[in-house]
């Protein structure tokens, strides 16, 4: 048993297969969330149960958060009752997607309170967070880095970007465009060859045996969208939110984002059409309902008609 005493504030979707993993490792781990569910389920896994944010930082010298938005991040850490007024935390760890602007005003709030940051969003889902292999973007002060690295590595590989705070985020931000593009643009281009006859399975298989071939044609189209289940794990609201944090941090750096925001475009009407809670695999409804025809389906009445 370790006896580092570990916080974990969101206990969410992702921040409950990270908190279990480190219970298991052997850490005392005090969790806090909105959900008195998620906070019952860990804590029949093992860990302890705070009142508050800053319940959870009087108690653990290590915290790590999992929440939704830069606005929240900001709330739980920084707000009254925050992560920032405890009294044993001396390092944050925000494995979120919030963006570079909110993760160096957040270290700079923490900073004051003599409290490193360590910016470490992953990615990887809800796979990767079960079974440790998510990838880990490392940004912030080495000191506190290499302390809380073998924590840290209980969740997967880590890449460590540099000592520049927020730096983690915009990568984390640069990989997460780049796997909705690809869903967009693999949306795109497979409903249109159902739409004209031709059969999605193996429209799927010759992409990915050719150029074509990406993370949506190889991993979300066989697994979520074929089947028509649409489970893949990866909320349209999230994907939405990060994609538009993408495209405003780069037209702030007066980096040009015309794909990235056609894509933004794009999964704006799903979360209109479907809710931020849909899978973000949705994307493919929205073109089909655009198209009038159903992947994965028997030949439509408008090819049909058409052939």
């Amino acid at each position: 048993m370790s006896t580092l005493k570990i916080g974990f504030v969101g206990i969410g979707k992702m921040g409950t297969p990270m908190a279990t993993r480190l219970i298991k490792a052997g850490y005392e781990v005090t969790v806090y969330d909105v959900d008195s569910k998620a906070v019952a389920e860990l804590t029949s896994a093992g860990a302890k149960a705070a009142a508050g944010a800053s319940d959870v930082a009087d108690v653990a010298e290590i915290v790590f958060a999992s929440l939704p938005s830069p606005l929240i991040l900001e709330k739980v850490v920084l707000g009254e009752g925050g992560i920032a007024e405890g009294k044993a935390v001396r390092i944050f760890v925000d494995v979120s997607t919030t963006g570079p602007r909110m993760a160096a005003k957040v270290a700079e709030g923490l900073s004051a309170r003599n409290v490193a940051m360590i910016d470490a969003p992953v990615s990887g889902g809800l796979k990767g967070a079960r079974n440790g292999t998510l990838a880990v973007m490392v940004s912030g002060p080495k000191p506190a880095f290499e302390t809380a690295r073998p924590v840290i590595e209980n969740f997967g590989r880590i890449f460590f970007m540099g000592e520049v705070q927020g730096s983690a985020q915009t990568m984390k931000l640069a990989n997460n465009l780049l796997a909705a593009a690809a869903l967009a643009i693999s949306s795109e281009a497979v409903v249109m060859g159902v739409k004209a006859g031709l059969d999605p399975k193996v429209m799927i298989d010759v992409i990915n045996a050719s150029s074509g071939r990406n993370s949506a044609t190889e991993d979300k189209f066989p697994k979520s969208v074929l089947p028509r289940t649409f489970d893949f794990g990866f909320a349209t609201g999230l994907s939405f939110k990060d994609v538009r944090l993408c495209v405003d941090e780069a037209e702030a750096m007066g980096v040009p984002m015309v794909v990235g925001s056609a894509v933004r475009q794009l999964l704006s009407v799903t979360n209109q059409l479907y809710g931020p809670d849909s899978d973000f695999t949705c994307m493919v409804k929205t073109v089909e309902t655009w198209a009038h025809v159903e992947v994965g389906s028997a030949q439509t009445p408008d090819v049909a008609k058409a052939s």
